[in-house]
């Protein structure tokens, strides 16, 4: 896992990644998209590690304004935090960064991303970029890119934590390094990059410059 490797800083998405509120925003999403026609099933794939605005728009509805919509969802959103839990090991995993070390990028808009982080007891990090602070959303690199410049970094000097198809191309288009967390996926997808199901069996030591390198825990097995 990344033997030898040594990072500037740590970029995490959120949802899937250090949180599961797949419950919360299915439980939204499926009653926007009954409402207007869609195929429950078919669609609520496609909502995940994208930005509403840009899930929206894509449908192309007539008579629908992206804009609009998207904040009523952050409302109906804001207002469903049941069932948002960490991932395993996260809490703890994130508490022994430097806390300048690490960032969380998400697709989430900044209200929505603190209830949920505060629903599932995350620590917040001095840099959040949250959906509104890009003019693109993933899968462009522009998230992952300005993540790091708030740290003082380069993307291409971090490692990316990601759950998501869109979260992974936006993390690769930024030349970060990969780290694809399962927790919430009934199959693991299919990727070239490292995996983890959770944080419990993964630590980390820091160098003389700040510079953060994966370790396995003592008592993985």
């Amino acid at each position: 896992m990344f033997a030898g490797r040594k990072f500037a800083a740590f970029l995490f998405d959120m949802d899937g990644t250090l949180i599961n509120s797949i419950a919360s925003a299915e439980r939204v999403w499926s009653d926007w998209a009954r409402r207007h026609g869609l195929d429950v099933a078919a669609f609520l794939p496609t909502i995940h590690g994208v930005r509403a605005i840009e899930t929206i728009t894509a449908l192309a509805l007539p008579g629908v304004d992206p804009a609009h919509e998207s904040h009523l969802l952050l409302k109906a959103e804001a207002a469903d935090l049941d069932g948002i839990v960490p991932i395993a090991g996260a809490v703890a995993f994130l508490n022994a960064l430097p806390s300048e070390r690490w960032a969380i990028v998400t697709s989430a808009p900044r209200e929505l991303a603190l209830l949920r982080m505060a629903a599932a007891g995350i620590p917040v990090p001095a840099v959040i970029v949250a959906g509104e602070d890009v003019s693109r959303g993933k899968p462009a690199p522009d998230c992952f890119q300005l993540g790091a410049r708030r740290l003082g970094f380069d993307a291409r000097d971090c490692l990316v934590f990601e759950d998501a198809p869109a979260g992974i191309a936006a993390a690769e288009a930024a030349q970060a390094s990969v780290m694809v967390i399962n927790a919430t996926h009934a199959h693991p997808i299919q990727t070239p990059h490292a995996a983890i199901a959770g944080y419990d069996n993964v630590g980390i030591t820091v160098d003389e410059r700040g510079w953060i390198a994966l370790e396995p825990q003592r008592n993985a097995a």
